[in-house]
């Protein structure tokens, strides 16, 4: 039999940038006997998660809640909105952007690729300039959505929604915006009601803190009419049997139960901390961590302060040190997991995950495991990251009301 919990003493590191650590409140949720999904307690249960939920998107607009991963939500908000041979407009920014343009083409949609050459292009944000010059050209309006990454998991890159939304409109283009912000939502700020997002789409397993297996859709008045006229085969993904449903706490179908116990704690967390304060922290770990990678003076895979994320930081490693390698010692070393580079930046770097239940702690042990690696490697390091990200918690002590 496979053997999971192999670790000799202590707790695992799991510091990749999701599937986060799911708190022990969490998992004891979770353990809770299932009920009927058809009963009068299932149907209560449903209305409040639908109604907490809303509040983490900043949305009063309906959230769909699916029994699937991100990548199932990736294609609810494709099929629900689009016909066969529809033509979309995609943004390159990293790994994901570029596994949600392979699903458009398999999904019998039209996706124009736009995006700055090269792996350096995966090492800055979503150009809003370059998505309002493309659509000012389409002026018969055949793109129907604009579809960008918010928060890119394979690069530390967080973009700008708000100035995407703002050059769709200035091209004056009836396009959906439609955002995944699958590693973004509840550590990075995000707004789909103020920032005029059309679909948004999430999951469980990043800032939520629990495991992977919910998915999210979060619509726009306008999307659900768009979705009435959608072409696209769908069933388990359709939106109008969710909505109808819904209206009562319920789900057309088997939904996964134990995980609504566990959203319902975590959201719980998330709303009683404040998420103005959940996203500070973020930010404060991000600059931490940032420090770190400044103290031993390697590059950061985000080329752009204004856009760095909160969620992960991608690690650069000198040229001619294989990063997969380094990442192998510190995790046979430490017990410490990190993201490796994907797609374009596979064996360039390493991604440290600074997200959901963590702590300053939790932090300097994993940068102390990475210093530690890294020398073992032979990486030649300027100076001490895990003494710059102390110095930096110290001087940058939490907020009242942060944990």
């Amino acid at each position: 039999m496979l053997k999971l919990n192999f670790h000799p003493s202590g707790r695992h590191f799991l510091q990749i940038p999701g599937p986060s650590p799911v708190p022990d409140r969490i998992l004891r949720a979770m353990s809770l006997p299932t009920i009927d999904h058809r009963g009068p307690e299932f149907g209560a249960l449903g209305l409040e998660l639908l109604s907490k939920i809303q509040k983490i998107f900043k949305t009063e607009n309906p959230v769909i809640i699916y029994p699937a991963s991100g990548t199932g939500a990736w294609e609810a908000a494709l099929a629900n909105t689009m016909s066969p041979g529809d033509r979309v407009l995609m943004f390159e920014t990293g790994h994901f952007a570029t596994l949600w343009h392979k699903m458009a083409l398999r999904l019998d949609i039209q996706p124009e690729f736009l995006g700055l050459p090269g792996y350096e292009g995966w090492r800055h944000g979503v150009q809003a300039d370059m998505i309002e010059a493309r659509l000012k050209e389409d002026t018969n309006h055949e793109l129907k959505a604009v579809c960008v990454v918010h928060n890119e998991t394979s690069t530390g890159v967080t973009s700008d929604i708000a100035a995407v939304r703002k050059a769709i409109d200035a091209a004056g283009h009836p396009a959906l915006l439609i955002v995944d912000t699958i590693s973004g939502l509840a550590s990075a700020d995000y707004r789909h009601d103020e920032w005029g997002v059309d679909v948004t789409v999430s999951g469980s397993q990043k800032g939520l803190m629990l495991p992977p297996g919910i998915s999210f859709n979060a619509l726009s008045p306008k999307s659900i009419e768009v979705s009435k006229q959608a072409k696209l085969p769908k069933s388990f993904w359709a939106w109008d049997e969710i909505l109808e449903a819904n209206k009562n706490g319920y789900w057309p179908y088997t939904p996964s139960t134990n995980l609504l116990y566990g959203l319902n704690e975590a959201l719980d967390m998330l709303l009683d901390e404040g998420m103005d304060n959940v996203l500070a922290r973020h930010q404060r770990w991000a600059a931490g961590v940032r420090a770190a990678v400044e103290a031993w003076g390697l590059e950061i895979q985000c080329l752009d302060p204004s856009v760095y994320s909160p969620v992960l930081t991608g690690v650069v490693m000198p040229e001619g040190v294989d990063a997969d390698a380094v990442r192998k010692i510190i995790y046979e070393r430490f017990d410490l997991s990190l993201g490796m580079g994907l797609g374009k930046a596979k064996g360039k770097m390493f991604r440290i995950g600074h997200l959901g239940d963590c702590n300053d702690l939790t932090l300097i042990a994993t940068l102390g495991g990475c210093e530690a690696g890294m020398k073992l490697s032979g990486v030649n390091l300027k100076g001490s990251g895990v003494t710059a990200a102390l110095d930096y918690f110290a001087a940058n002590p939490l907020n009242a009301g942060e944990r």
